[in-house]
């Protein structure tokens, strides 16, 4: 058997500027519409398709984390210091402005412009170190 991640819904106040967020964040290509979601493509032919809540809907936040290599950490977390956003090395938020060094890899947690959790890591957790 197998079995692969596909998609999932993105809840956001507003689809277009939250999937062009994470894409420009990220170095990916521009969202592209689909029905009413706007899709961000993800590798492993995955995607992150957002759809904009009900007006005065608020959005309950989850946590998305995505695996990158060192070299795209280097660039992703250069624009998250460059632009002085607020970032976190845990999910608590309790260790402000710095990112992780857990199993030998490296971590950081910000948030998208509708507050969901998003985790950019070098290595999964559990990975060793």
């Amino acid at each position: 058997m197998s079995i692969s991640f596909n998609h999932t819904i993105v809840a956001a106040h507003d689809k277009q500027a939250s999937a062009a967020f994470l894409a420009e964040l990220f170095g990916l290509p521009e969202p592209q519409p689909f029905g009413h979601f706007m899709v961000v493509g993800l590798d492993h032919e995955a995607s992150l398709d957002y759809a904009e809540v009900a007006s005065g809907e608020e959005v309950r936040p989850q946590h998305y984390a995505f695996l990158v290599s060192e070299d795209d950490f280097d660039a992703i977390y250069g624009k998250i210091s460059s632009r002085g956003m607020p970032h976190w090395a845990d999910p608590r938020g309790e260790r402000p402005g710095e990112f992780n060094r857990l199993d030998g890899g490296r971590g950081v947690y910000f948030r998208d412009p509708s507050g969901h959790g998003m985790e950019i890591l070098t290595r999964p957790y559990g990975s060793g170190s």
